[in-house]
C-alpha cells in the first residue's frame, strides 16, 4: 500500500477509536485520550517512518546538491581552461600569420570577429534608443513596513500553508 494511502487508512482508523473513546468515556480527558490513541494505534509510529523517510531524503537531496555543486565547478574549470587554449591558439596563429592549419582530424580558420554594440558614453544615447520600463512593486519594502504595523492599502500580511517543523539535534 502507498505511504499516501496507509496513511489515510489509519488516520481514519485513529478518528473512529477516538470517537468511539470518547462515547464511551465521556469524562476522558485529552491527555489520556491521547496517551489511549497512541498505545491502541499505529499512526504515531506510521508518521514517525514518515518523517525518517523525508529526512533521508533530505539528506540525499544535501549531498546531491554538493556534489553538483562540485561538478558544476568543475564543468567551470574545463570551459575555462578550453577558452584559455583556444584563446593561446588564436594567438599563436595570429602571431605568425597562420590563416589555416588543416590536420587529420580537425582544420582550424582565423575568422575576423563578430561586430558587436559598444555603449561608449550613455548620456550621449539618443532618446529613441531608450525603453521605457514598468514600476515595479518593492516587495521587501512592502513587507517591511507592513509587519511594522502600517496599513498600506493594496496589501496586506497573510500566512502561509500550514507546516511541520523536525528538529534532529
Amino acid at each position: 500500500m502507498q505511504p499516501t494511502a496507509l496513511l489515510r487508512s489509519e488516520l481514519a482508523n485513529y478518528q473512529i477509536l477516538s470517537d468511539q473513546l470518547k462515547a464511551q468515556f465521556v469524562d476522558i480527558d485529552d491527555e489520556t485520550l491521547r496517551d489511549t490513541l497512541e498505545g491502541i494505534s499505529d499512526l504515531s509510529p506510521l508518521i514517525g517512518q514518515i518523517v525518517r523517510s523525508a529526512l533521508e531524503d533530505e539528506a540525499l537531496i544535501g549531498a546531491l546538491k554538493t556534489r553538483i555543486a562540485d561538478m558544476g565547478e568543475r564543468l567551470e574549470r574545463f570551459k575555462l581552461r578550453a577558452e584559455k587554449k583556444r584563446a593561446l591558439v588564436c594567438w599563436a596563429m595570429g602571431r605568425a600569420s597562420m590563416e589555416r592549419l588543416q590536420a587529420e582530424d580537425f582544420s582550424v580558420s582565423m575568422r575576423a570577429g563578430a561586430q558587436h554594440l559598444e555603449i561608449v558614453d550613455e548620456a550621449q544615447i539618443p532618446a529613441e534608443f531608450l525603453v521605457p520600463q514598468p514600476p515595479r512593486i518593492d516587495r521587501s519594502g512592502l513587507l517591511a513596513r507592513l509587519k511594522a504595523g502600517q496599513a498600506i492599502s493594496g496589501a496586506a500580511l497573510g500566512y502561509g500553508e500550514p507546516h511541520i517543523s523536525v528538529r534532529v539535534k
